[in-house]
């Protein structure tokens, strides 16, 4: 804890777009302290918004909870190294992570507390659970599943991790795997859609923050579920709102579902 008694909050990737938003989410919200930004090895020293920029290993020794948006790959190296010394815990928001980097997080949450999550919003994580619930009633014989996903230019990974999300969501309501009912991409002649089928349609494009929704087609009718982010801020005060949640928390992999109280007994 701090000397006034706050949170001390760490943030990593400082000089991105989200890691701004998220150095100046943490100052707003009372209780935390900001008390670490880093960025790239060789970043220290330097200044984003009149914050300055330390190393790595100092930024883990001055917080309780650091708050990490930058990429797969970063996100499993950081989390290896916050177990290695016991703390502090980890926000992680990153996407696209291969199976080797999830298997890193999973591993540093056996040390350490971890909240992991493709999505901060509380409108998504009210939509997994709409999507699930839609799944379960609408039978796999008459409503074909499409996930619907459209981001800014700039995003590297596809589909989304809320896509990832949606999907695993629509699975789990139908009792099945994702990864045995999904198709993620459509090319040629395909054929007949399978019955069962999940399928992921995905737009990259200008600066859109982040467009999500969920379609069940019948023959004679289309429910859609869907979510629409207008800021980047909106995930920034989600994952603020986490690191307060999680600090004190005992080691474990914990999602936003857990952070909002919307997680099953």
């Amino acid at each position: 804890m701090s000397a006034d008694g706050g949170i001390r909050i760490g943030v990593a990737g400082a000089r991105g777009r989200m890691g701004r938003v998220l150095a100046a989410a943490v100052e707003a919200r009372a209780g935390l302290s900001l008390t670490a930004l880093f960025g790239q090895p060789g970043s220290a020293g330097s200044v984003v918004d009149g914050r300055g920029l330390v190393a790595r290993d100092v930024a883990l020794a001055a917080c309780d909870v650091i708050i990490d948006f930058t990429s797969g790959a970063a996100s499993a190296d950081l989390a290896r190294a916050c177990a290695l010394q016991g703390g502090p815990a980890l926000v992680i928001g990153s996407t696209g992570l291969g199976d080797a980097d999830e298997a890193a997080v999973a591993a540093a949450a056996q040390a350490i507390p971890i909240v992991k999550s493709g999505n901060f919003s509380l409108g998504v994580n009210l939509l997994l659970g709409l999507v699930a619930q839609a799944a379960r009633v609408l039978p796999a014989s008459a409503y074909d599943i499409e996930v619907f996903e459209a981001h800014h230019r700039r995003k590297v990974d596809a589909p989304s991790g809320t896509a990832l999300m949606l999907g695993q969501a629509a699975a789990g309501g139908r009792g099945v795997a994702l990864t045995d009912v999904e198709a993620r991409t459509r090319d040629g002649l395909t054929g007949p859609r399978p019955e069962g089928q999940i399928g992921f349609s995905v737009m990259r494009a200008g600066g859109i923050v982040g467009e999500h929704s969920v379609l069940f087609a019948a023959e004679d009718e289309i429910l859609t579920l869907s979510h629409s982010a207008r800021d980047r801020s909106l995930f920034a005060r989600g994952a603020v709102e986490a690191a307060a949640w999680l600090a004190g928390k005992p080691a474990g992999l914990y999602d936003m579902q857990d952070v909002l109280g919307l997680a099953g007994p």
